[in-house]
């Protein structure tokens, strides 16, 4: 299965993009040549290493009718000192705050969506290292 996208320069270092219904810009920051009207490339790639196995994190733990009450994710990356910089390493840290939950549940979800679901995370494990941690804040 084949994805195509179109992403249109507009002007100065700014290039828009249209996801599904959803239009965005990226930009460089001021003293790259750009205006600072969107975010970098580089820090969206985190954003949907995230995003990815954050939804299937969600549906994994609704299967398993685990409540939680507050999901966040925190996300490092550590960029190449060399050009081109790119990412050597990715950490995630997943954070559940609910109600009595069940810390090998919580293990379970995100390491199916590590080693199973999220198509990010297999590609991105295939150029850098990927890990991660769990903090279980759980309320009793």
């Amino acid at each position: 299965m084949k994805t195509t996208m179109k992403v249109s320069w507009k002007g100065k270092m700014a290039f828009e993009t249209k996801i599904g219904k959803h239009s965005f810009l990226m930009d460089a920051a001021e003293e790259n040549g750009g205006e600072n009207k969107g975010p970098r490339p580089k820090p969206l790639m985190m954003a949907a290493l995230a995003g990815c196995t954050g939804m299937d994190v969600v549906s994994i733990l609704k299967k398993m009718r685990v409540e939680i009450d507050s999901f966040d994710l925190q996300i490092e990356g550590e960029l190449t000192e060399e050009h081109p910089k790119h990412y050597k390493a990715m950490h995630l840290v997943y954070i559940f705050k609910g109600k009595d939950l069940p810390l090998d549940k919580l293990e379970k979800a995100v390491s199916l969506s590590q080693d199973q679901y999220c198509g990010v995370s297999a590609s991105y494990k295939k150029a850098m290292q990927v890990t991660y941690e769990i903090k279980n804040h759980a309320k009793n």
